[in-house]
């Protein structure tokens, strides 16, 4: 196999832009080239002149053989012939034909049935005998249709490299004989009678030439001098250029130079890399003066007598030029070489040769998405225009399916599939080069995904002939005057593309195209014969004048008319073998135990026989053939372990998913979409190199000239000009990332459908943006993983992030997310958690596809497993458990022991114990809180755990008698100026109602919502009459005396003692508070798919989001503020309308499309783009006190303003078009950068979203961090400790307007003497009062949304109220209600069901657009999910 070393074979440096050509090679007869024909046994000698006259006589009428000619009277294996021996009379006739060079030779034979076929165009009839009979074959015959030979003549004059018939034989298919190898056979019977045997003409077409020497082809020149590191020049191209050898001929005096020969090769790496060379072969003088007297002999320009010179000859040699590139782009290649062969045979020349062939290398860039067309003028009169390759998954090839199905047919063509799939030795070979490479290169495409393993050499030159005796499976392309020289082998497939036959030795028999499966066979040919008649039809379009406007505008039509069918003949093959091939994935054997050393064998990565078994009995044959090949195997573990061919393995499978098999046509969906090879209509021109300025401005002289292709000049060639490729170039990554966090583009397209079938459902639009969230997130886990000090603790973080997401039922677009984290295992050496994680895709229902499939075998097989038997570690922490088990099992005796010794009554029963009071349950600890805490008994541990927690009390307290225990309740932290403690940052949580009942005198400090540090709330009784709605009637305990440790506060009146009687629910209390439900059917303000995974405690530098009970540390005695704390909220204004939407409404306004920044209003429709407001507080200043910001008609007082706040906007990113920046980010800067500060300042936006949504859904991090190394936190030599930054996410505006009337919720607490987190407000509207609160909340509170709405529009109406309303009326009485009463014990969804009852009552009277145009309507159901998916935002 025309193999070249691997290193030599490699794709194009990532750190430099693709380079069109590699390499200028000039070949031909160099001083140390061999002799090719002197070293193996030829055939005998071939005819040295071709045939240039046919004629019929009739030996009957006494007509002999005319001089000069040869008559046939036998066949190909002995047999007589006569061309009408079935006629009664049998008039004996005989075909006769004659060589020479006199003439143009013959190119074509054939026969004419008169009256029935039409004459052809060029053919001429023979119609009569050379004595001027009539040559009608059927003449003997009265009543029979006339037959005549018919023959076609070459065009004049004739050159020495004419193709012509040189060879005419007969054969009789009844006996036995066949159409001889490289023979073309008219399919006309010569025998038009119903007696006697058919008998069948054929003709040999060949190069007929003599007085030709051979040599193997050298290198004569070459650009550049030095190879390449990344691809040095194979050694073998020389031959490849001049397949056929270098030669020298000797020909008569005036014979026409033939047209130079355009031909392509492919030369394979070993590691499957492919170049592509495209040559031109021509003719140029020889000087007679460096033959020897055996070489003059042999050119017969010598006599054999008396070695005189023979006159009227003529001396010529053969040399090719030749371009090497890693793209096959054959047909700029040959205009090329065409216009430097045309520049060297004319002249002079101002600029030499070298300046064309040094500019085109250095200064034609690769076509790039940005510049898709590079239009390249070579001279005033040669252009050229280079487009970019069609952008397709399948490898990049210069087959040609149309070419294989213009010179095979259908038939021949699936035929040559079914020998290819079972590792034949394909010959095929051709007068005409440049069609061997097509068809090569389209036999080893057709059988995508499989690749060709054994060798291929699709142009094979002679010097490389002996492959052809190799014992393996080869496909070679060989020119067929090689049959001329030389016998083939026995056991080889022969395909002629001249004749559209393939020739089969009884030693070697191809499967019967039936032993395929029939439906995809039969759609596959059905496809095929469709395509071939179409391309007939295109080539056979007939020529019409046409103005000269239109000839360009016809030429682009044909081509893209070709293209698209050249795409369908690809797809039909394809289709074929995702049948064929169906189902394999479920053999794959993934590697769950540690590996064996015999790891990589086929037979245990894939189960054979279970794939055998599951194809059907009648195809088991071709079956067995293929897998036993080293395709299938070679396919296997490509399938199983991470590679370079993982897009198109990936592609695959999507088209396995695609393919009905049963079906009798194909789909209706194209299992092939190229994206647009141009990309757009801008085009780049190349100028022609600039001529040097002659003296004073004249034009210089031209002063170059050749009389044969020169060798190249160093000193001519111009130098590279670097900045022109690398500025019309498109560069590379100069930071190249892991594979694994890519996409592939199939993985993008069906994440694109997907996306676009959700966005109209709006369950599953909410899950389609939670699952690209999380795959933001595992996008950035290498990062975080890198940056951890426990990296198998991170690991095991995002599996168990996995593990909830699954739990959840979160929709992911792709597989990225397990891929990332079964490479992050394979790297950090974690093989059994990515086997796990494998197993975690199974449990989801997600069958790998091939790029994670390779990753997860290559994380399995190179990672070191951890030991067979178990450490030392763990069989103490066993045995300990087996302890701990015993004691806990001795226990129950001991203290019967304890009880008999005290002296208990008979019957061994204790006293019963005063109960202690029932208490609500806020964490899980295990155990329920009406039983007395246990002492402290230890503990059993789990297996393989190393740290063995103790009880957290005394065994005092655990005394009889001793106080009820109760749960260990933190200190809260001391109260603050305003407000009761926790409530002062503004959170809607943190407000709560009078939880202590109300009227109890001793209600201690904080137990109300108003209760400040130093009195009460005016007007105090609205929270607990509406506390008491839940619970009418009851009347709370007095407080246990028993208890003095309990803080203040921490006891609820809406729980009762075991003893009270239940109490009966109010209306208000199925909305003001949850309903118990099962796990599966949560509440939406208590549980949601994001709020749900609170992971912030488990990564060491990350930032959760804070609780709703923790008070937030901005400064406040007994507290440390952090170094930074940060705001961010996503409500934003819209243009149009002037109203706030808000995060769930932005949510559910973006589109599908992921270049696409806007969202849609709810209210106006209009689109805009979304901002995140950000503030950044820096605590590391100290406070200062700004009057200034509140004026004075607004409310509130100033505050201590903390760090000087800075506050910048970004916009607000959908997590497609997130996902879509930020795969591109690492991609072209590397992961990396997620880890530095420069993101903060260089990526903002994509730093912001990023904060936003991993703290929206509590995901750990480190991004918060890297704002202490950015322009935002100026550096400070001695940061405090620790140096922690908070964020914070806010529901509302980040900063009002001053102008706006403040919301309900802010009036409320501003009644409340709760200062607001905004200054300034507004001064407040008059209508807006402390009884309208009131109002609307007891409505809300009884249920009668209906009469809230309604009262909110009448004061809307009333004088003095505001004239426009920023916040809808739903998100004002919801913002309101959630104040007053707190998030715990409001219940959204129920709030949201109560609020559409409530608008249907209404609709009625007001109508359903007058509600909208006055902003009553609430949430569409789309945004209503998406907050339930995500969970609203902690704070107001």
């Amino acid at each position: 196999m025309a193999r070249v070393p691997a290193d030599a074979v490699t794709a194009m440096s990532d750190e430099k832009p693709p380079q069109l050509v590699d390499y200028f090679v000039v070949a031909g007869l160099a001083e140390a080239s061999r002799a090719l024909e002197e070293e193996q046994q030829p055939r005998p000698a071939r005819p040295g002149e071709p045939i240039t006259d046919v004629a019929v006589i009739i030996r009957s009428q006494g007509e002999e053989v005319p001089q000069g000619f040869t008559c046939i009277e036998t066949s190909t294996s002995g047999h007589p012939v006569e061309l009408n021996a079935g006629l009664l009379n049998n008039p004996q006739m005989f075909l006769c034909y004659k060589r020479g060079r006199d003439k143009p030779p013959l190119i074509e034979l054939g026969v004419h049935y008169e009256g029935k076929d039409r004459p052809k165009p060029g053919y001429q009839i023979l119609d009569t005998t050379p004595y001027s009979r009539s040559a009608n074959l059927a003449a003997g015959s009265p009543g029979h249709q006339r037959t005549f030979l018919t023959f076609r003549r070459a065009a004049e004059p004739p050159g020495h490299h004419t193709l012509g018939v040189t060879d005419i034989c007969l054969v009789i298919p009844s006996k036995g004989e066949s159409t001889p190898h490289t023979f073309c056979r008219v399919d006309k019977n010569l025998n038009t009678s119903m007696w006697g045997p058919a008998l069948f003409l054929c003709y040999k077409i060949a190069v007929a030439k003599d007085n030709t020497l051979v040599y193997e082809a050298g290198l004569l020149s070459r650009y550049p001098e030095q190879d390449s590191e990344s691809f040095p020049l194979p050694e073998s191209v020389p031959v490849f250029c001049l397949p056929m050898g270098a030669t020298i001929e000797s020909w008569p005096v005036g014979t026409k130079y033939p047209l130079p020969v355009f031909s392509t090769f492919v030369l394979t790496g070993a590691s499957g890399d492919k170049v592509y060379g495209a040559a031109i072969q021509f003719h140029e003088a020889f000087p007679r003066e460096r033959l020897s007297e055996a070489q003059a002999l042999r050119l017969g320009l010598l006599s054999v007598v008396d070695r005189r010179p023979v006159p009227g000859r003529s001396l010529h040699t053969r040399k090719s030029i030749c371009v090497l590139s890693h793209w096959p782009f054959f047909d700029v290649f040959r205009k090329f070489l065409m216009f430097i062969y045309r520049y060297s045979i004319s002249g002079p020349h101002v600029l030499p040769l070298e300046t064309h062939i040094s500019h085109f290398m250095h200064n034609v860039p690769f076509p790039s998405p940005q510049r898709p067309r590079i239009l390249v003028q070579m001279s005033p009169y040669d252009s050229l225009l280079l487009c970019r390759p069609v952008s397709s998954p399948l490898p990049l090839s210069g087959a040609s399916f149309l070419t294989l199905l213009q010179n095979l047919g259908p038939d021949n063509a699936v035929a040559l599939l079914v020998a290819v799939l079972t590792e034949q030795k394909l010959l095929i070979h051709s007068l005409r080069p440049d069609v061997l490479t097509s068809v090569g290169e389209a036999l080893v495409a057709m059988i995508f995904p499989l690749r060709w393993q054994c060798p291929y050499i699709p142009l094979c030159p002679l010097a490389l002939a002996d492959v052809l005796c190799a014992p393996v499976p080869f496909i070679v392309g060989i020119h067929s005057s090689y049959f001329d020289l030389y016998e083939p082998p026995r056991d080889v497939i022969f395909v002629d593309l001249d004749t559209n036959t393939i020739f089969q030795s009884e030693e070697r028999k191809l499967l019967s195209p039936r032993a395929l499966p029939r439906r995809p066979c039969k759609v596959l040919l059905a496809s095929l014969h469709s395509l071939s008649q179409q391309l007939d039809e295109l080539l056979s379009a007939p020529g019409e004048e046409e103005p000269p406007e239109l000839v360009l505008s016809d030429a682009e039509a044909a081509g893209a008319r070709r293209a698209q069918l050249e795409l369908e003949a690809r797809a039909a093959f394809l289709r074929f073998m995702a049948c064929a091939l169906r189902g394999y994935r479920s053999f794959l054997r993934p590697i769950a135990p540690a590996p064996a050393p015999a790891g990589r064998d086929a037979g245990s990565l894939f189960a054979l026989q279970g794939f055998l078994r599951s194809r059907e009995r009648a195809y088991q044959r071709f079956y067995g053939q293929l897998l036993r090949t080293q395709l299938f195997t070679q396919f296997i573990e490509d399938c199983s372990f991470a590679s370079d061919r993982e897009p198109c393995l990936e592609f695959f499978d999507t088209c396995v998913d695609k393919v009905q098999v049963d079906l009798e046509k194909p789909e209706d969906t194209p299992l092939m979409e190229l994206d647009d090879p141009r990309g757009g209509e801008h085009t780049v021109f190349i100028t022609p190199p600039e001529q040097p300025a002659g003296p004073d401005g004249a034009e210089p002289p031209a002063r170059y000239r050749y009389d044969g292709f020169p060798t190249l000049r160093p000193e001519l060639l111009e130098p590279p000009r670097d900045p022109l490729v690398a500025q019309l170039c498109q560069a590379r990554s100069s930071a190249p990332s892991s594979p694994a966090p890519r996409r592939t583009k199939q993985e993008m397209k069906v994440a694109q459908r997907v996306a676009q079938k959700s966005s109209a459902v709006p369950e599953l639009w909410a899950r389609c943006l939670l699952g690209h969230c999380y795959g933001l997130w595992f996008l950035y886990l290498p990062t975080h993983v890198r940056a951890a000090p426990a990296k198998l603790r991170a690991l095991q973080l995002a599996y168990d992030v996995l593990r909830k997401m699954e739990q959840h039922k979160v929709v992911l677009p792709d597989e990225v997310c397990y891929r990332i984290l079964m490479q992050l295992c394979g790297q950090y050496g974690e093989p059994v958690l990515s086997v796990r994680v494998l197993l975690e895709m199974k449990r989801a229902g997600i069958v790998p596809n091939t790029v994670t499939y390779g990753y997860y075998n290559k994380a399995v097989l190179e990672s070191k497993w951890p030991a067979g038997t178990q450490g030392g570690r763990l069989r103490w922490a066993k045995l300990r458990n087996v302890v701990l088990g015993a004691a806990q099992f001795r226990q129950p005796l001991r203290q019967r022991q304890r009880r008999s010794a005290a002296g208990d009554p008979p019957g061994g029963q204790a006293p019963p114990a005063p109960r202690p009071p029932l208490q609500r349950q806020t964490t899980w600890a295990g155990r329920s809180l009406r039983d007395p805490e246990p002492g402290p008994s230890p503990r059993l541990v789990k297996s393989g755990s190393l740290s063995f927690p103790g009880s957290s009390r005394g065994e005092g307290e655990t005394r009889a008698g001793g106080p009820p225990l109760l749960p260990v309740t933190p200190t809260p932290p001391p109260p603050r100026p305003r407000g009761p403690p926790g409530s002062a940052d503004g959170s809607l949580s943190d407000i709560g109602t009078d939880e202590s009942g109300g009227d109890e005198p001793g209600a201690g400090p904080g137990a109300g919502t108003g209760a400040g540090a130093g009195g009460v709330t005016p007007r105090r009784g609205l929270a607990a009459k509406l506390q008491q709605l839940l619970s009418p009637g009851k009347r709370p305990p007095p407080r246990p005396a028993e208890s003095p440790r309990e803080p203040p506060g921490t006891r609820r009146g809406s729980e009762q003692r075991d003893g009270d009687p239940p109490s009966r629910r109010s209306p208000a209390e199925t909305l003001l508070r949850p309903r118990e439900r099962p796990e599966s059917t949560a509440s939406e303000s208590s549980v949601s798919l994001g709020s749900e995974l609170d992971l912030s405690d488990a990564s060491g530098g990350s930032t959760g989001a804070p609780k709703s009970t923790e008070p937030p540390m901005d400064g406040t005695a007994g507290t440390e503020p952090p170094a930074l704390e940060v705001l961010l909220s996503s409500c934003s204004r819209c243009p149009g309308c002037a109203g706030l939407v808000f995060d769930e409404e932005l949510m559910a306004g973006w589109t599908s499309d992921d270049s696409n920044l806007n969202t849609s209003c709810p209210f106006c429709s209009r689109s805009f783009v979304p901002f995140l407001s950000i503030e950044i507080r820096d605590f590391r200043q100290p406070p200062r006190w700004d009057p200034r910001d509140t004026p004075p008609d607004s409310l509130g007082d100033p505050r201590p303003l903390w760090g000087h706040p800075n506050r910048v906007a970004f916009a607000y990113l959908s997590p497609l078009v997130l996902r879509k920046e930020l795969e591109s980010l690492v991609e072209n800067e590397g992961g990396e950068l997620l880890a530095r500060p420069e993101l903060v300042d260089s990526h903002p936006i994509i730093y912001w979203n990023l904060v936003w949504y991993f703290q929206r859904l509590a995901l750990p991090s480190n991004l918060p961090l890297l704002l202490l190394g950015s322009q935002h936190a100026p550096r400070d030599p001695q940061p405090p400790e620790p140096s922690r930054v908070r964020v914070r996410l806010l529901w509302d505006v980040l900063s009002p307007d001053p102008e706006s009337c403040p919301p309900l919720y802010v009036l409320w607490r501003l009644h409340s003497n709760i200062p607001p987190r905004l200054h300034p407000w507004g001064p407040p509207a008059p209508p807006f009062s402390l009884t309208f609160l009131e109002a609307l909340l007891s409505h809300v509170g009884l249920n009668e949304v209906h009469k809230a709405i309604g009262l909110f529009l009448d004061t809307l109406a009333a004088p003095g109220a505001p004239r426009t309303l920023h916040r809808s009326i739903y998100r004002e009485l919801l913002f309101l209600t959630l104040a007053a009463l707190g998030r715990e014990h409001t219940d959204i969804a129920a709030f949201d069901r109560r609020y559409r009852s409530a608008l249907g009552k209404l609709g009625g009277a007001l109508g359903r657009d007058e509600l909208r145009r006055r902003r009553a309507q609430p949430p569409s159901a789309k945004a209503t999910d998406c907050r339930r998916t995500f969970g609203a935002p902690p704070e107001c």
